[in-house]
């Protein structure tokens, strides 16, 4: 009951949606495997404009694994090949490891889709190996966010200057966190919000109370109906 009275209040609220909002498709949406083709395949025929994968190394060359690889993992070219199927679908490549990350670039340009991924995972420790080994990539830095009690203008304005220094474009960063005021004053710097991993109706609407730029999830199809339930097409 305490969850249905939520997700009236949420949906009574206002519903803030950005001009350039997307939603990505968590690898493992709708029950398929994590770092699956399918996976890919599935995210993008439910209406994702992005799709997620985690990228670690294997024997020194890169495939789509969330923990250490065995050698039976997709290799990054043949998920890319796969993107590739979907006209105009982008992907948010999950960055595990940097230690070989110089190839992820070099995988993206050999199969013509450089100008549709960004990175995700990436810590402040990460971002000057990610400057060096793939300099045309943008990346959001991930950051533990104080509890929204703790959120303070002082403190998020300092999440704002870290982001800023660090040469991302936005912060990506949990749900459980996740406030109205981080949102807008996030893009009042002229920087993106991207939220993870909502995957439940009632947090769905509550995130999309809070106008980020993006939503990840494991459930598309949810939020694709929720987007269908406030008139919202793009």
């Amino acid at each position: 009951m305490v969850r249905y009275n939520k997700l009236n209040e949420y949906k009574t609220k206002p519903i803030k949606i950005t001009d350039s909002f997307t939603y990505t498709a968590h690898t493992g949406c709708l029950g398929t495997a994590d770092n699956s083709l399918e996976s890919i395949a599935v995210g993008a025929e439910n209406g994702a404009q992005i799709v997620e994968f985690d990228v670690r190394y294997y024997d020194k060359n890169p495939v789509l694994a969330h923990d250490e690889p065995k050698g039976d993992e997709v290799t990054l070219k043949e998920a890319f090949l796969k993107v590739k199927e979907y006209e105009d679908l982008k992907v948010n490549v999950d960055i595990k490891s940097t230690e070989y990350l110089e190839k992820v670039q070099i995988t993206a340009e050999e199969t013509g889709v450089s100008d549709r991924i960004f990175f995700t995972g990436i810590e402040e420790s990460d971002v000057e190996v990610v400057k060096e080994a793939c300099p045309d990539i943008e990346y959001y830095l991930n950051v533990d966010v104080l509890s929204p009690r703790k959120q303070t203008e002082e403190y998020l304005l300092s999440l704002v200057e870290k982001v800023k220094s660090c040469g991302a474009v936005g912060i990506n960063f949990n749900k459980d966190n996740a406030t109205e005021e981080l949102v807008d004053i996030f893009h009042e710097n002229g920087l993106l919000v991207s939220i993870w991993t909502v995957n439940d109706t009632v947090d769905i609407y509550r995130i999309l109370s809070y106008g980020p730029d993006n939503i990840t999830t494991r459930h598309p199809d949810k939020l694709r109906e929720a987007l269908k339930e406030i008139n919202y097409s793009k």
